[in-house]
This record gives structure tokens, C-alpha cells and sequence, in this order.
């Protein structure tokens, strides 16, 4: 039965057989609230048409049906959801592992068994970036484009607020390797975005701007004896 089917019979039930409201939400998988609501609209106007012609899909609802069975598609070809999103960017679309999982999971597909590594794609992995070296350090003036600007708008406060007292308090996980407190700066910085546990990071690690926000917050409230050279140091 469709979904105007099942509103039908969920009214009949209630309005026709007596049911209580909890007991025809139930049953015919509504929430009470919802239930009440449908109760309400029906009531307002009790001669609409249960079983007119189906309303046309419009071009939107066109445009995601075809693309959910892109990557239904994809699936059957036993590609996992990192693998249907780089594919489905080739194709001009671009959707997220995160939302591919989800109507994989609606279309009720269960989860790849893990590849051994010789089975994966050849771009498949996590993105690598040039091994660091402080002799490449460059200080010359430059500008850079970032997606975290607004990260920046957090440094005055972050410098006037006692951070490293205030992590302590609420019992912050430290490091002894991180005395600068940069690891803690960069768990602010994630948590400022408001960044979704599930979300992938991957695609942010190379960002410039966020690797610079850390290293600014850490060299506002840190003694600047730690970002020199003794040699550098005036006598």
C-alpha cells in the first residue's frame, strides 16, 4: 500500500472503528504527534480526494530519483561509498560518503566486507600531503584562500580567556609532546566548526587556514622564547 493508502485506513480506524488515536498511530507506523496533526487536517477538510490521479513528479524529484539510482548502480558494481562519491564527481555530482551510506542503507544494501588493500582502487586511501621540513619554511608574505576564516574571528577571545587554565579545569586531555598546547588548540578549532563526529575530516587536513589558526592561538598565549632559536635571542 502507498502512503495515501495507509493515511486512509489510519483515519478509518479512528474515526470509523473507534480506535484511540495511540493505538492507530501505532499500527500503521505514526507518531502520535504526526498522527494528531493528520486527525487535524482531515477535520478541516473531510471531502478531499483519498484516491485522485498521483501528483506528477516534479523536476527536482526527477533529478534525485535518478541520482539515487546512480548510486544504486554503483553499489551493485561493488563499489564502496568513497569510491561512488569520486565517481559520481567524474559525473558532476557531487554527494557525500556520509549521504551515499544513508540511502545505501535505505535501499537496504548491507555494508561491503573489508577489501584487502591489492583489491582497492589505486586513489583509494587518505589524502597524503608533502612530508613536513622546517628548511622549506617560507616566510615571505603571501596570501592563501581557506573554507575556516572565521575560525580567525575566535583569536582575541581565545587569547584573553586563560585557555590552558580553562582546559585544565574541565579536565582536558594534555599531552606532554604538545606543551604548546597546538593538538588542544586544533580540538577548539574542530569543535568551533561544530564539526559532526561522523563527518569526514579527510577533506580538510590540507587546508591552510586551519593549519595556521592552531599555530596562531598557541604563539598569542605562549612565552615567544619557545618560537626561537637561543642564538636568535638578544643578549
Amino acid at each position: 500500500a502507498n502512503a495515501t493508502h495507509r493515511l486512509y485506513e489510519a483515519l478509518r480506524a479512528y474515526f470509523v472503528e473507534g480506535a484511540s488515536s495511540k493505538n492507530a498511530a501505532q499500527c500503521f507506523g505514526y507518531t502520535q504527534g504526526s498522527f494528531r496533526s493528520l486527525v487535524h487536517q482531515f477535520r478541516q477538510n473531510p471531502q478531499r480526494p483519498f484516491f485522485g490521479p498521483p501528483r506528477e513528479p516534479s523536476a527536482a524529484d526527477r533529478r534525485q530519483n535518478e541520482l539515487r539510482q546512480r548510486v544504486v548502480s554503483l553499489c551493485k558494481r561493488n563499489l564502496s561509498i568513497y569510491d561512488i562519491s569520486r565517481a559520481l564527481v567524474h559525473d558532476g555530482q557531487h554527494l557525500r560518503p556520509v549521504t551515499i551510506h544513508w540511502i545505501l542503507q535505505e535501499e537496504g544494501f548491507a555494508r561491503l566486507p573489508r577489501r584487502w588493500d591489492e583489491e582497492r582502487p589505486p586513489d583509494t586511501g587518505p589524502a597524503r600531503a608533502d612530508t613536513a621540513d622546517v628548511r622549506q619554511l617560507d616566510l615571505t608574505p603571501r596570501q592563501f584562500r581557506t573554507r575556516f576564516g572565521g575560525l580567525f574571528l575566535f583569536l582575541p577571545d581565545m587569547v584573553g580567556c586563560a585557555r590552558d587554565a580553562l582546559l585544565c579545569q574541565a579536565d582536558f586531555p594534555r599531552h606532554d609532546h604538545d606543551p604548546r598546547g597546538l593538538c588542544r588548540a586544533c580540538a577548539v578549532g574542530l569543535e568551533a566548526l561544530r564539526q559532526r563526529r561522523q563527518s569526514h575530516v579527510m577533506s580538510h587536513v590540507l587546508d591552510e587556514g586551519l593549519a595556521l589558526f592552531p599555530i596562531l592561538a598557541g604563539a598569542f598565549s605562549t612565552p615567544w622564547t619557545w618560537w626561537t632559536r637561543p642564538t636568535a635571542r638578544p643578549r
